[in-house]
């Protein structure tokens, strides 16, 4: 085989994985304005796929042209698939805002973001495969067309896995969404100024033309987006499970003050010199109510599911000299960025454990707590295996007899299925159960959930 067989390989194979780099890219990118969730895989998983099936259909109308014009459009999609990718995130900084703002309801939302943001890149980069595999089928000698087929299908494949494997443990981590797709963009790019290359030179005049239009257009893409900062990365690199970002609020309580953000979810506000001071409704709740069952039992034992800014155990740790808080926190990047950016001091009377909650409870068994604190999310859900009846079952059994279990669950104010649901599992294994909300406008509210040996001798508690 001849012809370019192998730069045609190289292509269909590199083009494959970066497809696969936007996909999971992708996930990461719109955590900031819309969270990670089913919903928002569902959308990014269905655009993608239908951008790569309109873009193989026009590749194969595109392969049946002559094999050099054929050539030169995959070069221009090659292109065209680097600048939509590049544009992406000048998009998401312009638009995003502005479709969420309009009020409509998860699905149309994200899907409207989802579509103009990934689609076209999509698209683009759909368009290469049936075409190189068309041609090099054509090249091939009598009685081998199979195996070329199966060669670009192969490639195709390794390429998908690679472009998955590398995204997810490797480029999101080390480099970040927004140095990975500009990657991704200038290899596009690369490999489109390769497949010109290869043309006769009698094609080169007619290409200074669009290649100076294409110049001056991503000059211009660039320029706006540093205008509208779309080339500053919105994470925090290093990060496996979240978008972490770290939001200055010293304006608003009058003193240095940071709100941790994961995703698009606040998790915590720290003020520098007042760790005692919690400005989050149900943060206070959890504290006010611990405070009146918790007694003053010494050496006071907390477990916490879920570290995030690491509000409360710091509250606690500088609130009593005697405490022991053990945090179980999944994610090493949070609670490195808890002490590098929210003031959390490097105790030995604050362990954290990097590992899932379960397995934290379920190897402490020599140990009870006066206190365990559920609030591990993921966006606004609460993580399956962590509000099950076998869960809630060991949760009992690390508690001192007269410790209590504190639970925070997101849900709609008016109607809270989730919380009610949580409420019946808790009771199952607890015998009194307390659901407790704060008194905030909007639909959706943080309800606290009580498991405690005695009843609260209040109806009402007052904000301090």
């Amino acid at each position: 085989m001849n012809n370019g067989y192998g730069l045609k390989l190289l292509i269909a194979g590199v083009s494959a994985a970066c497809g696969l780099v936007v996909e999971i890219v992708a996930g990461r990118m719109i955590a900031p304005y819309l969270g990670m969730s089913l919903y928002t895989w569902t959308a990014i998983i269905s655009v993608v796929l239908a951008g790569f099936s309109v873009g193989h259909w026009v590749g194969g109308l595109i392969a049946e042209r002559p094999a050099r014009q054929a050539l030169s459009y995959v070069a221009w999609s090659l292109l065209l698939a680097g600048a939509s990718t590049a544009l992406s995130l000048v998009l998401i900084r312009v638009i995003g805002p502005t479709i969420i703002a309009q009020g409509w309801s998860a699905v149309p939302t994200v899907l409207t973001v989802t579509f103009l943001l990934f689609f076209l890149p999509s698209f683009f980069v759909g368009i290469p495969s049936p075409v190189l595999t068309k041609l090099a089928v054509d090249d091939c000698p009598p009685g081998q067309a199979g195996r070329a087929i199966g060669a670009f299908f192969a490639v195709g494949a390794v390429g998908s896995i690679a472009g998955t494997l590398a995204a997810g443990f490797i480029f999101i981590a080390w480099l970040g969404t927004t140095k990975t797709l500009l990657l991704v963009a200038a290899l596009y790019v690369l490999l489109g100024l390769a497949l010109m290359a290869t043309q006769k030179t009698g094609d080169t005049p007619k290409l200074v033309v669009p290649l100076l239009v294409f110049i001056v257009g991503m000059s211009l893409l660039a320029v706006v987006g540093h205008q509208v900062k779309a080339f500053t990365e919105p994470c925090r690199p290093g990060s496996s499970y979240y978008c972490i970002r770290v939001v200055d609020v010293s304006q608003q309580f009058g003193q240095p003050s940071r709100l941790m953000v994961l995703d698009h979810l606040g998790h915590g506000v720290n003020l520098k010199s007042e760790p005692h001071k919690l400005v989050s409704p149900y943060v206070e709740l959890q504290d006010i109510l611990a405070r009146i069952h918790s007694g003053r039992s010494s050496p006071f034992r907390t477990f916490f599911i879920g570290g995030g800014a690491y509000t409360l155990p710091r509250a606690w740790a500088a609130a009593r000299s005697d405490a022991e808080i053990v945090v179980a926190e999944i994610d090493p990047v949070v609670t490195r960025t808890a002490h590098n950016e929210f003031w959390l001091d490097r105790t030995p009377r604050i362990t954290t454990v990097v590992d899932d909650a379960r397995n934290a409870l379920n190897r402490a068994a020599s140990q009870s707590f006066d206190v365990i604190v559920g609030d591990a999310f993921h966006d606004i859900v609460i993580p399956p295996h962590l509000v099950t009846k076998e869960f809630f079952q060991l949760v009992a059994s690390r508690l001192k007899d007269d410790g209590m279990y504190l639970m925070n669950v997101v849900d709609h104010r008016q109607k809270p299925r989730l919380a009610l649901s949580i409420l019946r599992t808790l009771q199952s294994v607890f015998d009194n159960v307390e659901v407790w909300v704060t008194n905030e406008p909007g639909e959706r509210a943080t309800f606290v959930l009580a498991a405690l040996r005695a009843a609260t001798p209040y109806s009402s508690l007052p904000s301090r």
